[in-house]
């Protein structure tokens, strides 16, 4: 490989972006390119292309099928295969200059894998330079640390994505949310994933992705008896491997005999859970897939910090933000899909002690050894590295056999001796509590020999509710009592963390287990909205019956609080204009929205308008009035279960009694609270109309009541004033505006402030598909998000 000319070194050594020349050194490919991708029906093929020091060097991403998933003239599958093409590049975000996806990919799938690239950007430069890492030649083992807000040093090119649809809905079979799918290995954690799932009576979808090379040996044993054994079990091919190796080439900073060193660690790649995820997708889609299971316990969800960077300890992708993200994706991607883990409440230790007690004929196919070889018809375990005295020790700690799957009496021995002094991966206290077991039943010494270190931690052996990593609504809720009932039998009981202590619960009878799931819409196997059996379209709260409420506030947390005014809006609108605007557009939102949609308070018809007094017909209350009505009705809410409040106002003569109302319901009931006046859509709004200072009663208003109420709109009565004032700064619409207040009466006779004759309903549709379009989105983000997650953001 040609090397730069920096001082002799192949690394990029200029002081660069932000100021950080120690970043930069890392930016050593210019280019590199992926796609386009071809399709067949069985096989999608992308290229993917490396531009370093002048010289192109290509090669090729495959991924093949054992039945017909794609049609390759399709739209939907087009850009499905893109998806899949482009997880590999995502690891290479902090080594480039530039990522060019080539392939149509639309806003969702941009905002996702720029989000990802991000993330793994960070991951990498932590785990991979600033942590040892056995790979990297000695130059770069003691890289300096550098802050930053983001560590993407590529910038993200989608070259043929222009005029794209915003979404293009992918549209498989009609998703079934009892069929689900386990994305399989030889580990313990899909083996138990499978068990759980078939004792409980899912139809299960074990999907095994076969990664060229010898890792596929870890998941040999297990695919042969799935495949034997077991209906709906598929595999798909993929040689990202050796796309990995090929990249590895064009990185001066790895050592070129990458291949022949032992480490339990990859050398530069962290985002690889995805790799095999997304090319599971298509057999997930064609199948009608309601449910991706993936196989994580307890302590696979962390934040760390290392030297003041925040990372997730290189876990990301087999966290709970990861499932979340995805859940996400697929829903915007209108695919009624939800992706979660059934073993996070578990350590290793007792997903292990699970699986050997009641699922032998699983636990005699578990390999976790990636340096696993064959011997005979049976891939069997090397018996030296980390991943196998780890498993040796949990085994025997729960009186099982390592024998069983494929370790021998002389390996179990070296296991054995190895625990006594060596660390393991693990949490801390499952690692001790480990030890500690080992102990109590006589298999390690209770001497100085033993210097690893032992203690009881009782935890590690119940199922632990912690709403960072294992929260019980992170799950679907039909799911819950049967799966804890079958766990709790070999669990030695349940406990909930509070702040730094675990409390002991009574699982079956704790209120978590009715919280409700925000991934999913309807019930598993009837297909139909949760909610058909309520009024109108189960939003309006005030057409329910306590039960039908009872039952919704279970379903979704979020509420829309419509508050308007009753107040003058020139010679030619209703008085009610700005009320019947704010419940309009709160129903129109609930009714696009998915299910469960979000439910809809009734509305608070009058407002702060006292400026509009000197107009007959105004009914104002004070500040104090309304900001005390809103909160006592957003503390009553969340008495209900209501976790996030959408306050939807139609005039801006509330905004401060809403805002300071919102303030007060968020610091008493600790809740989501927002004030909408506009804010989501006013720029887009203003851009469709010719007035200036359009404010009251104008082009807008007029347009909007066009749109819905034409027959109380008496245009003969509609009158131009547009108001002009002694400062730039006192402009309405200006963006550099200040607020101020002001009787209406001395800006306008009338009371129009704006352009009424220049309205006209085909504006004011245009402008209601906007503002609803918007709320939409914003709603639908919230439903999807735990309180966590909004208060924090996890890439």
């Amino acid at each position: 490989m040609k090397q730069s000319k920096h001082n002799g070194s192949p690394f990029k050594n200029s002081a660069g972006r932000d100021g950080a020349p120690a970043l930069d050194r890392l930016r050593v490919i210019e280019r590199l390119e992926v796609g386009p991708v071809k399709l067949e029906r069985r096989r999608l093929t992308a290229p993917y292309s490396v531009t370093q020091n002048g010289r192109r060097d290509v090669t090729e991403l495959v991924y093949r099928y054992e039945e017909d998933v794609f049609e390759p003239s399709s739209e939907n599958d087009r850009d499905l295969a893109n998806m899949i093409a482009a997880q590999v590049a995502l690891n290479y975000g902090l080594l480039c200059d530039e990522i060019v996806f080539r392939g149509g990919y639309d806003t969702a799938d941009r905002k996702f894998l720029a989000e990802m690239a991000e993330n793994t950007a960070r991951e990498i430069y932590v785990k991979k330079f600033l942590e040892p890492n056995p790979f990297l030649v000695p130059a770069l083992r003691n890289l300096s640390v550098t802050k930053k807000k983001s560590y993407l040093n590529a910038s993200l090119t989608f070259a043929d994505s222009t005029g794209l649809k915003t979404s293009l809905p992918w549209s498989p079979t009609e998703s079934k949310p009892d069929r689900i799918a386990i994305l399989s290995s030889g580990g313990k954690d899909s083996l138990l994933s499978f068990g759980l799932l078939r004792e409980m009576g899912y139809e299960t979808h074990p999907v095994f992705v076969n990664e060229s090379g010898r890792h596929w040996f870890t998941a040999l044993n297990a695919f042969r008896y799935f495949k034997a054994d077991v209906p709906n079990t598929s595999r798909v091919w993929v040689n990202s491997d050796r796309v990995f190796a090929w990249m590895l080439r064009h990185l001066p900073f790895v050592r070129q005999d990458f291949a022949t060193v032992r480490s339990d660690e990859y050398p530069i790649r962290l985002w690889t859970v995805a790799v095999f995820l997304f090319g599971a997708l298509p057999i997930l889609r064609k199948r009608g897939v309601g449910r991706l299971v993936v196989g994580d316990e307890y302590d696979t969800t962390a934040r760390l910090t290392h030297k003041g960077i925040t990372h997730y300890n290189g876990l990301y992708d087999q966290s709970r933000y990861f499932d979340n993200a995805l859940s996400r994706y697929y829903s915007r991607k209108r695919w009624a899909m939800s992706q979660f883990s059934i073993l996070r409440p578990l350590s290793e230790l007792l997903i292990e002690k699970v699986l050997v007690k009641r699922y032998p004929e699983l636990f005699k196919h578990q390999m976790s050894c990636h340096a696993a070889h064959t011997a005979g018809s049976r891939v069997r375990p090397c018996g030296k590295c980390e991943k196998c005295r780890r498993i040796v020790g949990m085994v025997l700690a729960n009186d099982g056999a390592p024998v069983v799957c494929g370790y021998d009496h002389s390996q179990v021995d070296e296991c054995l001796a190895a625990l006594a002094v060596k660390p393991t991966h693990q949490e801390q206290a499952g690692a001790e509590h480990l030890v500690w077991m080992l102990r109590q039943n006589g298999l390690l010494d209770d001497t100085d020999r033993v210097t690893a270190p032992s203690r009881e931690h009782p935890e590690i052996m119940k199922l632990r509710f912690d709403q960072e990593r294992s929260p019980m609504e992170g799950i679907p809720q039909e799911l819950r009592l049967p799966l804890y009932r079958i766990l709790l039998q070999h669990a030695d009981g349940a406990v909930r963390r509070k702040g730094k202590m675990w409390t002991e619960i009574d699982l079956p009878t704790d209120a978590a287990l009715h919280q409700p799931y925000v991934f999913e819409r309807s019930k598993p196997g009837t297909g139909r909205s949760m909610d058909r059996d309520t009024p109108d379209d189960g939003c309006l709260l005030g057409e329910m019956t306590w039960p039908v409420a009872k039952k919704r506030f279970k379903e979704v947390d979020v509420a829309l609080l419509p508050v308007g005014s009753i107040e003058q809006h020139g010679p030619h609108l209703p008085l009610d204009t700005d009320a019947f605007d704010a419940y309009y557009l709160a129903m129109a939102v609930a009714r696009k929205c998915s299910d469960p949609k979000p439910v809809v308070l009734p509305l608070v018809p009058y407002g702060v308008s006292y400026h509009h007094e000197e107009f007959s017909g105004t009914i104002s209350v004070g500040n104090e009035t309304l900001s005390r009505l809103v909160y006592e009705i957003g503390m009553s809410a969340a008495k209900n279960g209501v976790t996030k409040l959408v306050i939807i106002n139609g005039h801006g003569g509330n905004d401060p009694a809403l805002n300071f109302a919102a303030q007060m319901i968020n610091r008493d009931a600790r809740i989501f609270v927002c004030v909408d006046s506009g804010e989501t859509s006013d720029v887009d709004i203003y851009s469709m109309i010719e007035t200036p200072n359009d404010v009251h009663a104008g082009e807008i208003e007029t347009s909007t009541s066009l749109a819905t109420r034409p027959e109380l709109v008496n245009m003969k009565e509609a009158e131009k004033l547009v108001p002009q004032f002694s400062s730039r700064y006192l402009d309405f619409t200006s963006k550099r505006g200040i607020s101020w207040y002001a009787f209406t009466k001395r800006i306008s006779d009338s009371g129009v402030m704006g352009d009424p004759t220049r309205a006209s309903a085909e504006k004011g549709e245009k402008m209601w598909g906007v503002m609803i379009r918007h709320l939409v989105a914003f709603v639908e983000d919230l439903k999807q998000l735990t309180l966590d997650e909004i208060f924090q953001r996890r890439y």
